[in-house]
C-alpha cells in the first residue's frame, strides 16, 4: 500500500471520520424525519440540539463524555430558554451576550472539554439571536433543543457500548502514524539535499502533534477502568501496545548524532542515502502497524529489513578509516537494528497476539494522567488580569457586544448573527492563532462559497443538490477538529444548499455571508491585538521554565544510574514523559511567537537556539539512561561522573536565572559527597566518558543561551 492510500485509509478509519458520519447522521435525521410529517422546524430545532451536544463529545474516557454531553445538553436547554425571552429587547439581549460570553469563555480554566462545553453554550446563544419567536414559541423551542441534545448522546454512548475498544484503537493508530511520520523527518537528517535547520524545524514541529496524539491515548486508556483494572485480552493488549510504542519513540528520540559531522565525513561516501533508505522503511512499516490497529483489516506481510541492514553493515566495514572513524556509523546501526527489533516486535504482537498479556499493574497509569478538578473557588481565583483565561473571556464579551452593536447599526440582512458566529470562533487566546484563524475563514468562505454557487447554479437536480449538502455534512463534522479551513470549505456549500432547500436566494445568502465573515474577521482581529492581548514572547518565561525543571529531573536520574542507584522503572517513564510534554509546549509556544507581528517578537532566534539544543539535551540523555536502565546498578569513578554533575549545576542556575523564586543551586562539591552508592566499581567507558562530556557542553550552551535570554 502506498502512502496516498494509507493516508486515505487512516482518514475513513480515523476516530474524525467516525465521529463526523456519526455527528452527520444524528443531526440529518430529525429534520429529515420531522419534515415527513410538516414539522421541519421541530426537526431543524432537534437538529440543532444534536448539533450543539456534539461539541462536547471530544475523544475520551465513556464516563468523561457522557458528564460532558450532560451538562452540555442542560446548559443548552438554559441558554436557548434564556435567549427567546432576553431577544425580544435589544437591550437585554446585549447584556445576555456580554455576561454569557464571559462567562462561558472562562470555561477554559477547567480543561479542553470543559472549553467545548463552554464554545457549545454560546453558539446556541449564537443561532437563537435572530429567531422570532414568542413565549410560549421559546418554551416549546427549548424543549425540542434539549430532546436533540439526549437523542445524539443517547446514539453516542450506544456507538460506544457497542464498540468499547474503537475509540482507543483509532487514538492509538493515529498516535503510531504521528511518530511514523516523525521518524521519516529523521531520515531527512542524512538526506545531503535538506537543510539541517529545516529538518529541526519539522522535527521540532512533529514532536508536538506526537505529544498531543500522546496525550489522547493516556486519556482513553489511563482513565478508563476496562483497559487499566480489568484484564480483557484486547484492552490489556491496547495498554501494553501503548507502553512499547512509548519505548520505541524514546528510541527515536535518542538518535541523535553529529548530523553536520556526519555528512561533511561520509557525505560523498554514499552511505548515507543508504541509512536514510532504511530509516523511511522502518517509518514505512511502523505506519502499517498503526493501521492494523486502527483498521480492522488483515496486517500487510511485513518486510525483513535485517538483509538491508546487514548490507549497511557491510559497506560500513568496507570504509575503513578512509573518512575517519566510522564509529558514529556503527552507532546507527546498532540504534537502528534496536528500532527494527522494537518494530519487529510489535508486528508479531499483531499477527499473533499474546493470549496472556504480560501483566504491567506496578506501572501506576494513573500517575501519567493529569485529572483537572471542577471547583468554583478556580473560577474566583481567576477573576483577575494576571489570568490569561480571564483576558481572554473580557476580549470575547467585548468583541461580541461590539460585533452586535455594529449588527443593529447597519442597515443589514437577515443573518447577521453570522457575524458574532465567526468572531467567537476565530477569536483565540494567542493572536497568533486568530491571525492563522482570520485567514484560513476568509479562503475557506471564498473557496466554498465559490464552490457552493457553482454547484446550485450549473446542478438543478434537488436529489444531487442534496446528495452534495449531506457530503459537505460530513467533511464539515470530519475536519472540524483537525483541519479548520477544510472545515469550512465544507461548511459554506452546505448552508447554501440548506437555504437553497428553504427557499432563499443562495446568491444573496453567499453575499451577506462572505460580508459577514470579513466583518467578524477584522473585528476579531482588532480584539486580538488592541483588548488586552498577551503577547506569547512576554509568556515564554513559563514554558522555558518547565523544559528546564524536566531537564534537571531526568538529568538527576541519569547522575542517581551513574553513581549505583537502582532507577525506579515508574520515576523513569514519568520525567522522561515531562520531557517530551514540556518540550512539545515550548515548540508550540515558538511557532506562536513567531507568528505574531514582528516587533512584538523578542529572542526568537535564541529561543529557536534553545529549543534545538534542547532536544539534542534529552535525546543523549535518554540514550544513556534507557542503557542503564538494563544493567546491574554500578558505581563510576567521580572524575567519570563529574561532567553530569556540572550540567546538572548548570541547568540548575539557569532555572534560578528565570525563575527568582527558585532555590540556590547547591554547590558542586555538596552535590559529590551527598551521592550514596551501591553496587560495584567499573573501569571507565572512552565512549560514554566522551558522551557524558557531551552532555555536560550541551548543557553549558544553554546556560549561556538563558543568560542571554535573561538580559
Amino acid at each position: 500500500m502506498n502512502k496516498r492510500s494509507r493516508q486515505v485509509s487512516y482518514f475513513l478509519s480515523s476516530q474524525y471520520f467516525s465521529d463526523g458520519l456519526r455527528t452527520t447522521l444524528s443531526i440529518l435525521l430529525p429534520s429529515l424525519l420531522l419534515s415527513q410529517f410538516g414539522q421541519l422546524q421541530a426537526g431543524m430545532a432537534m437538529s440543532l440540539g444534536a448539533l450543539n451536544v456534539s461539541l462536547s463529545d471530544a475523544p475520551g474516557p465513556v464516563m468523561h463524555r457522557r458528564n460532558g454531553m450532560v451538562i452540555s445538553a442542560l446548559i443548552s436547554f438554559t441558554v436557548t430558554f434564556v435567549t427567546g425571552f432576553a431577544r425580544m429587547n435589544e437591550y437585554t439581549l446585549g447584556a445576555e451576550i456580554l455576561l454569557f460570553s464571559f462567562f462561558f469563555s472562562m470555561f477554559a480554566i477547567y480543561g479542553s472539554r470543559a472549553t467545548s462545553v463552554g464554545t457549545a453554550a454560546l453558539l446556541i446563544m449564537i443561532l437563537m439571536i435572530d429567531r422570532p419567536m414568542d413565549a410560549r414559541a421559546v418554551i416549546h423551542e427549548s424543549a425540542l433543543v434539549l430532546s436533540g441534545s439526549v437523542w445524539y448522546s443517547v446514539i453516542s454512548l450506544l456507538v460506544s457500548r457497542l464498540q468499547p475498544y474503537r475509540l482507543a484503537q483509532q487514538a492509538l493508530g493515529q498516535c503510531i502514524h504521528e511518530i511514523a511520520k516523525l521518524m521519516a523527518i529523521k531520515a531527512d537528517f542524512y538526506d545531503l539535499k535538506t537543510q539541517l535547520d529545516d529538518d529541526y524545524r519539522h522535527l521540532i514541529a512533529q514532536q508536538v502533534d506526537v505529544s498531543e496524539k500522546q496525550d489522547a491515548v493516556r486519556e482513553v486508556l489511563f482513565k478508563s477502568r476496562r483497559f487499566v483494572a480489568e484484564t480483557t485480552r484486547t484492552g490489556r493488549l491496547l495498554l501494553l501496545t501503548f507502553v512499547d510504542v512509548v519505548d520505541l519513540y524514546e528510541q527515536i528520540i535518542a538518535m541523535y548524532y553529529d548530523y553536520s559531522d556526519i555528512r561533511e565525513r561520509f557525505g560523498k561516501s554514499g552511505i548515507l542515502d543508504q541509512i536514510a533508505r532504511s530509516i523511511r522503511r522502518l517509518s514505512v512499516e511502523l505506519d502499517h502497524i498503526g493501521l492494523a490497529i486502527q483498521l480492522p483489516v488483515p496486517f500487510h506481510t511485513p518486510i525483513d529489513i535485517s538483509p538491508r541492514l546487514d548490507e549497511l553493515k557491510q559497506h560500513i566495514d568496507a570504509l575503513g578509516d578512509e573518512d575517519g572513524s566510522t564509529l558514529v556509523l556503527k552507532k546507527v546501526l546498532v540504534s537502528l537494528r534496536t528500532i527494527s527489533q522494537r518494530v519487529t516486535a510489535l508486528q508479531n504482537n499483531l499477527a499473533s497476539p499474546s493470549v496472556n498479556p504480560v501483566d504491567d499493574d506496578d506501572m501506576e497509569y494513573g500517575r501519567f494522567v493529569t485529572h483537572q478538578e471542577i471547583e468554583f473557588k478556580s473560577f474566583l481565583d481567576n477573576l483577575t488580569f494576571s489570568s490569561a483565561t480571564f483576558r481572554y473571556s473580557l476580549r470575547v464579551a467585548i468583541a461580541m457586544l461590539l460585533g452586535y452593536v455594529i449588527t443593529k447599526l447597519l442597515p443589514y440582512g437577515h443573518h447577521s448573527y453570522w457575524v458574532l458566529l465567526t468572531i467567537s470562533v476565530i477569536l483565540k487566546p494567542a493572536f497568533s492563532l486568530t491571525k492563522q484563524r482570520n485567514i484560513e475563514r476568509i479562503m475557506g468562505t471564498l473557496a466554498g462559497g465559490l464552490i457552493g454557487v457553482l454547484i446550485l447554479t450549473y446542478i438543478p437536480n434537488k436529489n444531487v443538490q442534496f446528495g452534495f449538502m449531506v457530503l459537505f455534512m460530513l467533511g464539515t463534522y470530519s475536519a472540524q477538529r483537525i483541519n479548520y479551513i477544510m472545515m469550512v470549505i465544507c461548511v459554506t456549500p452546505f448552508v447554501l444548499i440548506l437555504f437553497s432547500f428553504l427557499g432563499v436566494s443562495y446568491l444573496g445568502v453567499a453575499e451577506e455571508r462572505f460580508f459577514d465573515t470579513l466583518l467578524g474577521g477584522v473585528i476579531a482581529l482588532i480584539a486580538g491585538y488592541l483588548l488586552f492581548p498577551q503577547w506569547e514572547s512576554d509568556q515564554l518565561a513559563k514554558p522555558l521554565r518547565a523544559i528546564l525543571h524536566a531537564n534537571i529531573r531526568y538529568m538527576q536520574l541519569l547522575l542517581d544510574s551513574l553513581s549505583g542507584r537502582r532507577i525506579n522503572l515508574v520515576e523513569y517513564k514519568l520525567a522522561r514523559k515531562e520531557v517530551y510534554v514540556t518540550s512539545a509546549n515550548l515548540s508550540a509556544a515558538f511557532d506562536r511567537m513567531i507568528s505574531e507581528p514582528k516587533h512584538k517578537q523578542r529572542n526568537e532566534k535564541l529561543i529557536y537556539e534553545f529549543v534545538v539544543l534542547n532536544h539534542i539535551l534529552s535525546a543523549n540523555v535518554a540514550t544513556i539512561t534507557s542503557a542503564q536502565l538494563t544493567q546491574e546498578p554500578t558505581v563510576y569513578p567521580t572524575a567519570f561522573v563529574r561532567p553530569v554533575k556540572r550540567a546538572l549545576f548548570t541547568l540548575t542556575e539557569s532555572l534560578r536565572r528565570l525563575d527568582k523564586s527558585t532555590k540556590k543551586p547547591v554547590p558542586e562539591s555538596t552535590v559529590q559527597a551527598s551521592i550514596t552508592t551501591s553496587g560495584s566499581p567499573i573501569h571507565t567507558d572512552p565512549l560514554l566518558s566522551e558522551q557524558l562530556n557531551f552532555i555536560q557542553q550541551v548543557s553549558s550552551d544553554i546556560g549561556k543561551l538563558v543568560e542571554r535570554v535573561d538580559k
